[in-house]
């Protein structure tokens, strides 16, 4: 049996009650998606179809059938464009498959997958439209929508589709993911990241890189944020990129970072760039911690990878040589550690870091009522801790907790989410 990721279940508890919202599955590519929702809707009456015809040309549905389980294919072979006519059409034969099911069996309600919705121009007025017409009917048929990050919740979600859809938000893989689904010692994760498409590749590295690179990175940039959203200067946020994966867990004043780019712009632009980064998985910068919000976005952004694969492509190091040097491993354990909290952090948790010369905590991760200070230490002993000392000070009622040389174990640590080192630090 495949590995199934935690999403398995919990859209399977969606799917088992009457059709009330359209289900979103939501992330950064190459992260499962499709497979998930694949797993759980297996065994059940669906039609799943392929917004992308490069990607999968073809139709797939299952119905119900007195003599069991009905599978069959119809190929998409006429060309037609994806538009909201296409949309419309796909989503009538989904109704009628459904009705056709519901007449055969009435326990159990039908589901229509589209995946790559963001490939159809302006899909989120068609969807409100289709989807009202199905509840105004009362037809019980489980509607999920797949596709990237930036467009799905910047570009719909939050406008035409407001109040009519639950979000499942699909994350880079977790540590013990990658132990359990491809035997990843802690050492090979902090390094190759979790993205299990590259996992195969990691005894190659070139290829390994190569992949990274070409297969997750570039199709990121260049069809996730530049078709999505209006970039003025597509070289400067690919620059941008892959300064700020370099510099994973370094703190670097944007006015700074300017005079490393070409073409740079201003701040706004840069910061804007970041955000975009931010939604599509890659990288993100984290804020000082204020209690002001408009004090900790005016703060200089702490680079933070979401998954170390995209800091250790963009450097040169192998592995060994990673390793090897303790300052630069040092850094990617701390990105790991900061990637693993953004990616487990619940809609009301954040994550920042707080600095006063000379102190420096590395990550504050807080909710409306907890805070705690984290400090990551990778060295062969823990040195001094006046930062989080520090910082506890001056924000009474905080807690504190040591990663790493001295405190709790990485392996620990990278198998909790976020919201259990508030409730335990």
């Amino acid at each position: 049996m495949s590995f199934q990721r935690s999403h398995v279940q919990t859209l399977k508890n969606r799917l088992r009650e009457v059709p009330r919202f359209i289900t979103i599955v939501a992330g950064p590519r190459q992260v499962g998606k499709t497979t998930l929702v694949r797993q759980t809707i297996e065994d059940r009456a669906h039609r799943f179809v392929s917004v992308d015809p490069a990607g999968e040309p073809w139709t797939r549905s299952i119905a119900s059938s007195a003599r069991g389980i009905l599978d069959y294919e119809t190929a998409d072979i006429d060309g037609a464009p994806r538009n909201a006519a296409w949309l419309i059409r796909t989503w009538q034969a989904a109704r009628a498959e459904c009705e056709a099911h519901m007449e055969r069996n009435s326990d159990q309600p039908f589901i229509f997958v589209l995946d790559e919705i963001q490939k159809i121009p302006r899909w989120p007025d068609t969807v409100k439209g289709l989807w009202d017409a199905d509840r105004a009917r009362g037809l019980p048929m489980h509607v999920v929508l797949l596709g990237s990050s930036p467009l799905l919740i910047q570009k719909g979600l939050t406008e035409s589709l407001t109040g009519r859809y639950e979000l499942i938000r699909a994350t880079h893989w977790s540590f013990v993911e990658m132990h359990h689904a491809f035997d990843f010692t802690l050492n090979e994760y902090i390094y190759f990241g979790g993205y299990p498409g590259s996992a195969p590749l990691i005894r190659d590295e070139e290829r390994w890189r190569n992949y990274v690179l070409a297969s997750l990175v570039q199709p990121s940039i260049e069809t996730d944020i530049l078709q999505m959203a209006r970039v003025d200067k597509p070289a400067l946020l690919k620059q941008l990129f892959t300064l700020g994966a370099i510099y994973s867990g370094q703190i670097l004043a944007l006015g700074k970072v300017k005079g490393q780019l070409q073409d740079a712009g201003n701040e706004t632009t840069l910061a804007g760039y970041l955000d975009l980064l931010g939604n599509a998985g890659l990288l993100m910068g984290l804020q000082k911690y204020h209690v002001g919000a408009a004090r900790k976005r005016a703060s200089a952004p702490k680079f933070q990878v979401l998954n170390t694969a995209l800091m250790s492509s963009a450097t040169p190091y192998t592995f060994a040589q990673a390793q090897a040097d303790r300052s630069y491993w040092g850094r990617l354990v701390e990105s790991c550690v900061g990637a693993h909290l953004c990616n487990s952090a619940r809609s009301q948790e954040d994550i920042s870091y707080w600095r006063e010369s000379p102190h420096e905590v590395d990550f504050v991760i807080n909710d409306a009522l907890r805070r705690t200070a984290i400090e990551v230490k990778s060295g062969p002993s823990v040195g001094a801790l006046g930062g989080m000392d520090e910082f506890a000070k001056q924000h009474t009622g905080s807690n504190t907790l040591l990663v790493g040389t001295g405190g709790v174990n990485l392996t620990e640590f990278l198998s909790y989410p976020l919201t259990h080192w508030l409730e335990a630090a």
